[in-house]
């Protein structure tokens, strides 16, 4: 039994599942869902980032409920994305890469499911549930949900099939163009600035029925090109430098045949603050633009009744262990994220959990939060118990987990394959096909320099690990319906 009634295992189909039709309750929050590309975890001013400018997204903090300890469950886009709207892990909804053709049809999108129970949804910059390279645009599922929906996978891609370079070259602007003459596109015309315009006039439209907004802007992805007065704004001798140690050379590069964008390399200091500096610049143009939604907002009289939520897909290894971008690795640059939730008429506010968190809990968690069912092919687990004060922040979860399956990225002999089961104590990432794997103790190397994998001391550890995550793994497939008839 849930909020709003019980869900029908009658209501299966082949390959997937639906609800019945429930409408929300009446109360039910508009939400404003803010997913940015590729941010780490450490990059919010109020949760200890001492440089980044991110006044309105410290006021969600301020006001709301942060999560320090949030996981993705894929450092790469779209086994993340198809895995936080669906609340199931990727190998569950059979989207284990960025280059999936189409959507599998294995699980409904929430945005689907708060549509049927009477929300009007929409969208606005990257989806990437499928590929957005071979086919531009990407195909969309069968119905995701989305009434309004403005796409736009990356700023630079997709000619006529992008909808924010369309809408500047039907006004005689030629995004490409300001980017070769500049090196940049400046903030009017960026596509964070588009994003948010779209979100806005959504926003501003008349209607008797709550409403759901995804807003997907592409930065702070690379490659890391914000307008220039965004850059200057920081001292980049000042800024810190990656986690990095000498030792980082050899041991990490031990897994150089493990599928990622980059090796571990010694940058030059002033290399590394440079882009820092280019990628807190993003995220700072995003802050703004943040402002700019709160006070459309607030001006519309919604603000009251909206739950914002901030999140990212990802990380990126911004030179730490001198690595840059992403791939097959599971350090914290990568798998840990920001994950706000902003409601103070409902939720509790300047409560900050330190307890192991997943992206697959959003999905149960709105469900919640609107009176709807939660359907039990759903993986998470209802962070409400927590925003809402009835629940200790001090523990969610035992344990959380990344995967990354690419067996398309293994040209050459590279491992494409890994696995990571991560406990408040350890971390374990496996890497399949290599002998090798890492193993860190995350209360006394929280920056993950020294891994036990080898140690004496840690081989009991290490092989409790190895049979946890394998059970975690098997347990995560998908075993088709509900409720399966008895012969």
């Amino acid at each position: 039994m849930v909020a709003g009634g019980v869900l029908d295992a009658n209501a299966q189909k082949p390959g997937g599942w639906k609800a019945p039709f429930i409408k929300a309750r009446g109360d039910a929050p508009n939400i404003l869902w803010i997913c940015t590309d590729q941010q780490r975890w450490d990059t919010i001013g109020a949760l200890g980032n001492k440089y980044v400018k991110t006044p309105n997204i410290d006021r969600l903090v301020r006001e709301g409920v942060s999560f320090t300890n949030a996981h993705c469950q894929s450092p790469v886009s779209a086994p993340s994305r198809a895995s936080f709207l669906t609340g199931m892990y990727p190998s569950a909804v059979r989207v284990t890469r960025n280059g999936n053709a189409v959507w599998p049809e294995a699980a409904p999108l929430v945005t689907k499911l708060l549509k049927d129970a009477g929300y009007e949804c929409g969208l606005a910059g990257k989806f990437h549930l499928s590929t957005a390279m071979a086919r531009r645009p990407e195909i969309r599922p069968a119905d995701d949900g989305y009434t309004t929906y403005h796409y736009s996978h990356s700023p630079y891609q997709g000619g006529s099939k992008n909808d924010y370079l369309k809408y500047w070259l039907d006004r005689g602007i030629d995004i490409n163009a300001l980017k070769k003459q500049n090196g940049y596109v400046p903030a009017k015309y960026h596509q964070t600035t588009w994003c948010v315009d779209r979100a806005i006039d959504f926003i501003k439209e008349r209607r008797e029925w709550p409403w759901q907004f995804s807003l997907n802007v592409y930065d702070p992805h690379n490659p890391l090109d914000p307008p220039q007065e965004y850059i200057d704004r920081y001292n980049i001798d000042e800024l810190p430098a990656p986690r990095f140690k000498e030792s980082d050379l050899k041991e990490k590069s031990a897994f150089n045949n493990v599928v990622f964008q980059s090796r571990p390399k010694k940058y030059p200091g002033a290399e590394n603050r440079r882009r820092t500096a280019r990628y807190l610049a993003q995220i700072d143009m995003i802050d703004e633009n943040i402002g700019r939604l709160m006070k459309a907002l607030e001006e519309s009289g919604q603000l009251e009744n909206t739950l914002i939520i901030f999140m990212s897909d990802h990380g990126d290894m911004l030179g730490d262990h001198g690595l840059i971008n992403k791939g097959c690795r599971f350090y914290n640059g990568l798998v840990r994220v920001p994950l706000v939730f902003w409601h103070p008429k409902k939720l509790m506010q300047n409560l900050r959990s330190d307890a192991l968190v997943e992206l697959i809990d959003v999905v149960p968690t709105l469900l919640e939060l609107a009176g709807l069912p939660v359907s039990g092919k759903i993986q998470g687990k209802s962070l409400l118990p927590i925003l809402t004060g009835e629940a200790s922040a001090d523990f969610h979860k035992e344990h959380v987990r990344c995967e990354y399956y690419d067996k398309s990225s293994n040209e050459g002999g590279k491992i494409a394959g890994g696995t990571m089961f991560r406990t408040k104590k350890y971390k374990l990432a496996l890497y399949h096909g290599h002998a090798k794997g890492e193993l860190f103790d995350m209360e006394n190397d929280p920056d993950e320099f020294t891994n036990l994998w080898d140690d004496p001391a840690h081989q009991q550890v290490l092989m409790k690990l190895i049979r946890q995550s394998y059970d975690a793994s098997i347990e995560a497939f998908d075993k088709g319906p509900e409720k399966i008839a008895r012969y």
